[in-house]
């Protein structure tokens, strides 16, 4: 299931570990949250290693291509959604430097925001980070241009979903008119006309989802000072979260 291992460092040396083991040590970081420096030696792993790979696999795209990888074994089954696609935001704490920005509701703190996009029960399909004080409606294009093309039960690959839902952070003219030329209905709730209540039938959804990716104890607080280690943490966390909806088919 999962994909080769054989991502190096530039320069084609790697020290002589097992590198299951090391994705493991990742995993693991990730779950609980831990400093790389207070890693098990149970793992058989030492931090410096297990950091220098985790950056190397980061820098040879390995968490988008995995989550790609479980994404598409849905898909071959059948477990994905596509009536509809959700997309929400949530802020997180920061220590760390890069695709940081003031926090609005943290007395100007810096912190990150996390943009997450599922389809329409909930499976992360595209997630990104940006700093606290961007505007939510500024992710909606970047996560509907990053959706992969996911295998289907028949047919060619599919990446475009027939709905688009999203609260009034998301609401312009100019959304509705992007969602549209991409054959996309949009189900935003208007400012002032519409309630959020309709839209909090399907938007529980995504809110869970979010749940899901704040389990991961590494992306509660941010301790990463480079955004792209952060961002790897969070796809790696969207992967496993939809390893999990696989799993539980095969039980």
């Amino acid at each position: 299931m999962l994909p080769s291992f054989n991502s190096r460092p530039q320069g084609g040396r790697t020290a002589p570990c097992d590198e299951r083991a090391v994705f493991t040590a990742v995993v693991y970081v990730l779950t609980s949250g831990c400093a790389w420096r207070h890693l098990p030696e149970t793992f058989g792993v030492s931090p410096a290693t297990a950091h220098r790979r985790f950056t190397a696999w980061t820098r040879a795209g390995l968490w988008r291509r995995l989550h790609r990888a479980v994404l598409d074994e849905l898909g071959a089954r059948g477990e994905l959604d596509w009536a509809s696609a959700i997309v929400d935001a949530a802020l997180r704490a920061k220590k760390g430097g890069t695709l940081t920005g003031p926090n609005p509701v943290d007395r100007g703190k810096k912190g990150s925001k996390l943009h997450v996009l599922s389809e329409a029960q909930g499976i992360p399909l595209a997630v990104a980070v940006s700093g606290a004080n961007t505007h939510d409606s500024l992710g909606l294009k970047p996560l509907i241009r990053g959706i992969p093309a996911v295998r289907s039960r028949r047919g060619p690959r599919r990446r475009r979903p027939v709905k688009l839902r999203a609260d009034k952070a998301y609401f312009s003219p100019e959304h509705l008119t992007w969602l549209r030329e991409r054959g996309l209905v949009p189900r935003i709730a208007r400012p002032g006309i519409e309630s959020s209540e309709r839209l909090g039938r399907h938007r529980w959804k995504i809110e869970r989802s979010i749940a899901w990716l704040f389990g991961f104890r590494r992306l509660t607080v941010r301790y990463e000072r480079k955004g792209p280690r952060f961002l790897a943490f969070l796809g790696l966390a969207a992967a496993l979260t939809c390893y999990k909806k696989l799993a539980k088919l095969a039980t």
